[in-house]
């Protein structure tokens, strides 16, 4: 398997990259992958010409290749103006839109204070959402204060743990990244999950339609309301 860490740290050293590096190691320990990390800093001259010309160079090429073959994906953000940075942004913005189709991704950041956290849940959840990528449920963000403190290290367990999971159910069920967010939630439902959500979409939905669903068409669906009385 093979995962991606894509870090968006500006300084050298950074904190962005170490957590980067620290959750890629996590993870490596529950499952057997070659891990390669993509600073985005290197790439920021490349990522702004692929704005102006629709044209990737070289080594932006290779780290959107790399992403989109990826197994599974961990991206890290410093917070900037109380959200992900421009450079993280603009190399997910130059990346072909189904590129992550189906892909477990780790999201995590970095700040100076722990009032910035929520950037996980505003800014970097709904950003993989909207590029159909399966994120895990546990976020990562380390405050300047957080390292050193047991409940870092515990956060980056339990969401390298998820990741884990979910790349070795897909690896094991034969589907790659390519095999899209369908199949990705089915494996990962059938691996590990009680199957509640199975069940129900199966007793929710019939098999007439592809895929296992019926299509109503709305203007039935509206008579059925009127008649009900709805």
């Amino acid at each position: 398997m093979k995962l991606v860490v894509v870090s968006a740290g500006l300084s050298v050293p950074s904190s962005t990259r170490l957590l980067g590096d620290r959750l890629a190691a996590a993870v490596a320990r529950r499952a057997e992958a070659d891990v390669e990390v993509i600073e985005l800093r290197d790439l920021a001259v490349e990522i702004a010409h692929a704005f102006t010309n629709a044209f990737a160079g070289k080594a932006l090429a290779a780290a959107q290749g790399a992403v989109a073959a990826a197994d599974g994906l961990i991206v890290v953000t410093p917070v900037f103006s109380a959200s992900y940075s421009g450079l993280f942004k603009s190399f997910f913005d130059v990346l072909d839109k189904d590129a992550l189709t189906g892909t477990p991704v780790l999201i995590a950041a970095t700040g100076g204070t722990a009032r910035h956290s929520l950037v996980l849940e505003h800014a970097l959840r709904p950003l993989f959402a909207y590029l159909r990528a399966v994120v895990v449920p546990t976020g990562v963000y380390a405050a300047s204060e957080d390292w050193g403190e047991e409940g870092l290290a515990g956060r980056i367990e339990r969401a390298a743990g998820e990741l884990a999971a979910l790349m070795a159910g897909l690896s094991a069920a034969g589907v790659g990244a390519s095999g899209g967010l369908a199949a990705g939630a089915a494996v990962a439902l059938e691996a590990g999950a009680s199957g509640g959500l199975a069940a129900g979409a199966s007793g929710a939905f019939g098999a007439g339609a592809p895929g296992g669903f019926d299509v109503v068409p709305f203007e039935e669906q509206l008579a059925r309301l009127a008649a009900s009385g709805g």
